[in-house]
């Protein structure tokens, strides 16, 4: 898995990522999976937490699971870095429609904008963006600075050395917060319209939106904490202002709406062939990510795609086999999750490696 960079951390901003089968009653069919999500509030510290875990096959099951009533399905929450997958499916669409090319320079698009300290957009290319391999510098790394704008973003980055030459895999929102202004130059629309015309709205991702300078979550919606690092205590961060995140992290979404657009995607509704195998192709990095997507390899030897987000007062992770057919979207409310990388990928595990559910008739 990659190593990615929580957007809003603190202190930055003090706090700053149909199926084919009619789906049956929530919590219909318990799944392994079940057991290990009220490990993320007894072991890692989380006051909720839900999952909504989705099956298209012989035996196929939609469910639902939360830890507590403070946590519902419908609930809207800060998405994060998940924000990631939707501005590269639009990327990934332009080049479909010939109006850009990934192997096209930053500068091409966007002369001057990469330019000084060692950063030099010419030798930078959309695919290097996609993939974090433009060795731009993480404008979130930078504890001093507060940007509330994509030009604010980069200028923070361009401020320190790459972090590598182009070509070394290094994870920075900064790659997506162009990506945001590429889309921009090639549409004359910003990346949230183009977000909302060419996934939300055919998908009907009614649970789903990019806020902008809104601080609020729109209803419904539960509570997101982060810990203070003077005492240890949960502080309620539930509004923020979002434009810090920008197409590097601001989506707001829902547990359905995730894994209707991941079964979307994978599933060949978003994408062509062509892109969409580009999208999945990992050689640049060896392995760790593909263009907005990454893979993870569980203990049966099953590899699941997807992307997680952690920003203030959320952490969200989605995972989906290849064919976009069995898929799980989990939460929790808060960003201080203690061993996540541990409880995520046991409960992956207990999910995708073991056997589905039976269908008992009735």
């Amino acid at each position: 898995m990659p190593t990615l960079r929580a957007l809003f951390v603190a202190p930055l901003l003090l706090a700053l990522l149909g199926l084919g089968a009619t789906p049956l009653p929530e919590e219909s069919f318990p799944t392994p999976a079940m057991s290990h999500l009220s490990r993320f509030v007894a072991g890692g510290g989380a006051p909720t937490a839900a999952l909504l875990a989705r099956r298209a096959s012989t035996a196929p099951y939609d469910t639902f699971r939360s830890t507590g009533p403070g946590i519902r399905r419908a609930d809207r929450f800060r998405a994060g870095s998940v924000t990631k997958t939707f501005v590269a499916a639009v990327v990934l669409q332009l080049a479909g429609e010939g109006r850009l090319r990934l192997s096209d320079p930053v500068d091409r698009l966007l002369p001057g904008l990469i330019r000084g300290n060692g950063n030099d957009g010419r030798r930078i290319t959309l695919r290097a963006l996609l993939d974090h391999t433009s060795g731009l510098n993480d404008y979130t790394a930078d504890a001093s600075a507060r940007p509330l704008s994509a030009a604010d973003a980069v200028r923070v980055a361009l401020s320190h050395r790459p972090t590598g030459a182009p070509g070394h895999y290094a994870y920075a929102n900064t790659n997506y917060v162009v990506l945001g202004l590429v889309v921009r130059r090639v549409t004359g629309h910003d990346y949230a319209t183009e977000i909302r015309r060419r996934i939300i709205n055919p998908l009907r991702l009614t649970g789903t939106s990019l806020p902008g300078a809104r601080t609020t979550l729109p209803s419904p919606h539960g509570r997101g904490f982060t810990r203070d690092p003077a005492d240890g205590t949960l502080r309620d961060v539930t509004a923020l202002d979002p434009r810090g995140a920008g197409a590097a992290g601001e989506l707001i979404s829902t547990l359905d709406d995730l894994d209707r657009f991941y079964t979307a995607l994978l599933g060949g509704e978003i994408l062509r062939p062509a892109e969409l195998a580009a999208m999945l192709d990992t050689t640049a990095t060896h392995g760790v990510y593909g263009l907005g997507v990454y893979p993870q390899r569980l203990s049966c030897g099953l590899t699941v795609w997807g992307h997680n987000g952690h920003i203030t007062g959320s952490r969200v992770r989605t995972a989906a086999t290849r064919d976009g057919r069995h898929v799980l979207t989990y939460r929790v409310d808060t960003d201080a999750l203690a061993d996540a990388e541990a409880l995520e990928t046991a409960l992956l595990d207990a999910e995708f490696c073991a056997r589905a559910p039976t269908v008992r008739a009735p």
